[in-house]
C-alpha cells in the first residue's frame, strides 16, 4: 500500500500526465474533424457544413450559427463587461475547446491513479462518457447547442467517434508520460 505521500504524488503525476493527454487529444480530435469533414466533402456527402472550422466542436454542439466553445468564450468574457470581436473569437473558441480537453484529461488521469479500472478500455469509455455529459447533456442544457433530438443520427455518431479518438488519444498519451516520468 502506498503511503499518503506517495499515493498524492502518484495523483499529481496523474493529473500532468492527464492534463498533457487531453492537449494532445484536443488537437488529434480536430485533425479527426477536419479528415471527416474532408472525406464527408469530397464523397459528395458534404455540404461544407456542419463539422465546425476544425475547433473540436461539431454541429451537435452549433446554435444560432455560432459554436458552443464560442459562446462559452462570449459568456466568460462578458462576464467581465468584454464582447469578443470577430477575430478573439476565433481564438477563444479553440482556447476554450483545449482548456477544456485538458481539464477532462486531468480530471481523467486523477480518476486513473485512484482507481486503476478507470482506464479500462484504452480511455474509449472515459471519450464516450465525456460525449454524454458533455455534448448530449450539459451543452443542450445550457442553451449552447440544439437539444439532442433536433440533430439526425448521423451528427451523433460523429460526435460520438471524435470523442472515442479524444478519449483513446488522450489515454495513449497519458500512459506515455507516466512512463516518461515515473
Amino acid at each position: 500500500m502506498l503511503d499518503s505521500r506517495s499515493h498524492d504524488e502518484a495523483i499529481w503525476k496523474g493529473i500532468a500526465a492527464g492534463v498533457a493527454g487531453g492537449l494532445v487529444a484536443s488537437f488529434v480530435m480536430n485533425q479527426f474533424q477536419a479528415v471527416t469533414k474532408k472525406i464527408s466533402e469530397s464523397s459528395g456527402n458534404g455540404n461544407g457544413k456542419g463539422k465546425g472550422k476544425g475547433n473540436g466542436k461539431g454541429e451537435a454542439q452549433k446554435n444560432a450559427g455560432e459554436d458552443a466553445t464560442v459562446k462559452t468564450a462570449e459568456a466568460i468574457t462578458g462576464a467581465f463587461g468584454h464582447h469578443l470581436t470577430k477575430d478573439e473569437k476565433e481564438v477563444a473558441g479553440p482556447a476554450v475547446h483545449y482548456a477544456f480537453g485538458a481539464t477532462m484529461g486531468g480530471v481523467y488521469g486523477a480518476l486513473a491513479e485512484l482507481s486503476p479500472k478507470v482506464a479500462a478500455g484504452a480511455g474509449v469509455p472515459f471519450g464516450t462518457a465525456l460525449w454524454i455529459a458533455a455534448d448530449e447533456v450539459a451543452v443542450p442544457a445550457l442553451g449552447l447547442s440544439k437539444k439532442p433530438t433536433e440533430s439526425p443520427a448521423a451528427v451523433h455518431a460523429y460526435a460520438l467517434a471524435s470523442h472515442a479518438v479524444y478519449g483513446l488519444t488522450t489515454d495513449l498519451v497519458r500512459r506515455a508520460v507516466l512512463r516518461a516520468i515515473c
